[in-house]
């Protein structure tokens, strides 16, 4: 689809996608073009957890300013009762392709499936979805 057809669709941030625009790269630059576009964007607030340890783990030190920006420019989606059911469901079906697909991957996905939206993402497990807006350099 074209930028222009995705007017008006939500968008379902990834880790992947977040690090990659904070990281500048290549990939970032194609998120950058979603990520301060005019789409209403959605984090799931497993993508919060997964960022936090990995900014912590690997000592950036503007976490916190990072954190503030993605809670200020998407809505943050909860995990509730009905997303962790489709989650464990979604694990299993992608493990069958993906042998070490996670927890988070098919929290992500589901969340997208509720939503109706598109995963922005370069991430392995999920590029491949049907709602899934490839970032990856192949």
């Amino acid at each position: 689809m074209q930028n222009s057809d995705r007017q008006g669709r939500i968008i379902i941030i990834d880790t992947y996608a977040w690090i990659e625009y904070f990281k500048g790269s290549e990939e970032g630059e194609k998120a950058k073009r979603f990520i301060e576009g005019q789409f209403e964007l959605c984090t799931p607030s497993i993508v919060i957890a997964e960022l936090s340890d990995k900014y912590r783990r690997e000592r950036i030190m503007d976490w916190d300013a990072r954190n503030r920006f993605i809670k200020l420019k998407t809505k943050i989606l909860s995990l509730d009762e009905n997303i962790a059911d489709k989650a464990g469901a979604l694990k299993q079906n992608l493990r069958k392709t993906y042998k070490d697909t996670g927890l988070a991957d098919a929290i992500i996905l589901a969340h997208s499936i509720d939503k109706n939206g598109s995963i922005l993402t370069g991430d392995k497990h999920l590029r491949n979805s049907n709602n899934a807006i490839d970032l990856s350099i192949r």
